[in-house]
């Protein structure tokens, strides 16, 4: 997140960075006020949560594991463990729910043959396995579904997947329903009444809840009906079957974790794992965290500090991570600048992260913050360092305010020279954020800048500035010539090296080439997208708009720009593109680095007369040019066009847009790169706040 001030010539290269932005595009300010969290406290960061359109990451089961012991407790706490997970073992965590049953075979391996037809679609496996009569029996399961009409979807598309099922079996939907066949003292109690009940052809299992007292107790709970008529039916047939045991529907208002036996872990080896099965309306349980912390295999394997609590919300499973404030940081810190940077740097980021989160209140209703950079980037273990561990502590507590309130520091990773205005950016802020100069973003620019050269055969592309040299010869209008240093040296589409670009062409030692620019390389600080085509544009255009589009895009150019120079108005064939705000611009041009760009077509080139007259001239149209000999025709295809400020070009023969700016991210606030920069010059982390947030106190909480 950034600020600043700047104009722009029509073809000026202008240059970003790349970090990590802590709000994505759809994020709006919000004052802290009375619903800022208590420094000091724990933090509430969802990992994966249905938050409705605040936020949505989900998944069909959660599979933890750690180096230490830990425990499944009820989210009170203070009773006993409900379970015991030893070190280095895994379990799986998913929310009771509608499902659909799919087969039951003896055979692991059909059963695993068909669990991998259904792992690249949307009905996603599960695999589970009882015992009946003294033998394994495998069961495959698609969901978790939200609702019943849910589920009868993901049957039809099941039925219809071509997989092998054992005659006599159709597959069903299951359901949250459920009959309990009593309290237990013991497990080996349990197991005997789930015996005596598989014995009989019905699936139970043992429920792990918390007694009023605090102790765990064990139920037995048989059967997954859709409804009280199911149920009901289920019921009458055990009773017929076996009449010694007692059943209840007590199951309906109970809080526990169903105990199954997974199979489906790793579906080239048959091991089993405990899988803990959440139910009940608003129950909450916690893998209580260790000196290792937890991991969390489907989040890329990442491992937290603090407890994982689990539960269910809008249908599916919510894992929250809840973790001291200073601990957060130190994986926030680490995953949103390096640990290599200056001391100074890093204290910077920690009192702006830190005073972001606080800002947050509950706005995630469950959670505080999220782990993506909606909110702020959170990598979990994996993403601290003692660099930034002692960074962290060094400003423990320490906060931005302006007035009474914490401020919600907002940054980004590189602001391109200057940081945006909060019209340039959603159009709402305060006086904290305004546009300032960020010269040490330069501090990204990687050590080879990039030629931008006109071939022999008209064809221009980019040759970075180690494999060319400057023969010391010029173009009549002033340009100068280069030539390869060694053979065949590629000339890039962008000046940047692509291993999904082919190269436009080569150069070789006594071919010249003429130099039209000199840029950094496409990087944070600064850029090059495109070409783009009308179609290209118009598909990521699509949406994202409040008027109708064209049916083809001849014309793009930034006709407003803020305070920094971020562009605030773009025109398409002479029409507003209308956007919600002015940093919707990045994602509706196919997802541009920011906003602080430069719009040049390539098949054609604007000229202004002496009278003030604007005329365009296509790659398809001949153009008069006044020469030494007179005025001449030239075909616009090829031609050198050189503007006001010295910058040349080449008009292609194709149509389309080329996108050249600066700066990675919304630009906001804080400028990462420029923070370094600022480090590396010396300044200490208050300075460097203090530059980049506008009227607010460094206070310790």
């Amino acid at each position: 997140m950034k600020h600043g001030r700047r104009k722009f010539s029509a073809l000026k290269v202008l240059g970003r960075g790349m970090l990590v932005s802590a709000l994505a595009a759809g994020s709006f300010l919000i004052p802290a006020g009375s619903s800022e969290a208590a420094p000091g406290a724990t933090i509430r960061v969802a990992l994966y949560a249905d938050i409705g359109s605040k936020y949505k990451s989900t998944v069909a089961a959660a599979t933890l594991q750690s180096d230490q012991s830990f425990n499944l407790v009820t989210s009170q706490g203070g009773g006993a463990p409900l379970a015991t997970v030893p070190a280095k073992s895994s379990i799986r965590v998913s929310l009771d729910g509608f499902r659909v049953k799919v087969l039951e075979t003896p055979s692991w391996q059909a059963a695993a043959d068909a669990a991998k037809k259904l792992q690249s679609t949307s009905d996603k496996p599960q695999l589970f396995v009882v015992t009946r009569n003294g033998s394994s029996l495998y069961q495959l399961y698609t969901g978790v579904y939200a609702s019943e009409n849910a589920a009868k979807d993901g049957l039809s598309r099941v039925t219809k997947a071509g997989l092998s099922i054992p005659p006599g079996q159709t597959p069903a939907v299951t359901g949250t329903k459920h009959l309990s066949a009593g309290s237990f003292a013991t497990q080996d109690e349990a197991d005997a009444v789930i015996v005596s009940l598989a014995a009989a052809g019905f699936d139970a299992w043992p429920v792990l809840s918390s007694a009023q007292d605090g102790s765990s107790r064990v139920e037995v709970w048989v059967g997954e009906a859709v409804n009280d008529t199911n149920l009901a039916a289920l019921a009458a047939a055990v009773n017929v079957a076996l009449p010694q045991i007692t059943l209840s529907t007590s199951a309906v208002s109970t809080a526990g974790l169903i105990v199954r036996s997974d199979a489906g872990l790793d579906l080239t080896n048959a091991g089993q794992v405990p899988h803990y099965v959440v139910y009940g309306s608003g129950a909450k349980f916690l893998a209580t965290g260790n000196d290792a912390g937890i991991q969390l295999v489907e989040r890329s394997k990442r491992v937290y500090r603090g407890n994982l609590e689990l539960s269910g919300l809008n249908g599916s499973l919510a894992v929250i991570n809840e973790v001291s404030l200073e601990q957060y940081l130190y994986a926030v810190v680490g995953g949103e600048v390096s640990s290599s940077w200056p001391e100074e740097a890093l204290k910077a980021q920690a009192v702006a992260a830190r005073s972001y989160a606080l800002a947050q209140g509950n706005k995630f209703d469950v959670a505080n913050v999220v782990d993506t950079t909606l909110s702020q980037v959170y990598n979990g273990i994996g993403a601290e360092a003692p660099a930034i561990t002692k960074a962290v502590d060094a400003t423990a507590g320490e906060v931005l305010k302006s007035g009474a309130q914490i401020v919600e520091a907002l940054f980004s990773s590189n602001s391109g020279g200057v940081t945006a205005d909060p019209s340039e950016v959603w159009g709402n802020g305060s006086d904290v954020f305004v546009s300032v100069p960020s010269k040490e973003d330069v501090a990204s620019v990687a050590s080879k800048q990039w030629y931008y050269v006109l071939l022999p055969n008209g064809t221009a592309g980019y040759a970075r500035e180690d494999n060319i040299k400057l023969t010391g010869s010029k173009t009549a209008a002033g340009l100068d010539l280069a030539t390869a240093t060694t053979k065949d040296v590629n000339i890039r589409p962008l000046p940047i090296i692509q291993s999904d670009a082919n190269p436009v062409g080569k150069l070789n030692p006594g071919d010249n080439a003429v130099v039209l620019d000199k840029v950094y390389e496409s990087g944070s600080y600064s850029w090059v997208k495109g070409p783009y085509s009308s179609a290209d544009l118009l598909k990521s255009l699509q949406g994202k708009t409040s008027n109708a589009l064209p049916s083809s895009i001849i014309s793009l150019q930034v006709t407003q720009r803020g305070p920094s120079g971020r562009a605030t108005e773009v025109k398409a064939n002479g029409e507003i593109l209308k956007v919600k705000y002015p940093d919707m611009f990045r994602s509706a041009f196919n997802g541009l680095p920011s906003t602080l760009f430069d719009i040049v077509p390539t098949g054609s080139y604007t000229v202004l007369g002496a009278d003030g007259s604007v005329s365009t001239v296509g790659s398809g149209s001949n153009a008069g040019v006044l020469s030494a000999n007179g005025k001449v025709t030239s075909s616009a295809t090829g031609t050198v066009v050189m503007g006001g400020d010295a910058k040349a070009r080449v008009v292609t023969g194709g149509s389309g847009f080329l996108f050249i700016g600066q700066g990675f991210g919304h630009g906001m606030g804080m400028s990462q790169w420029g923070v370094k920069g600022m480090a590396d010059s010396g300044y200490d982390y208050k300075q460097i706040l203090q530059h980049y947030y506008r009227n607010v106190t460094i206070v310790k909480e």
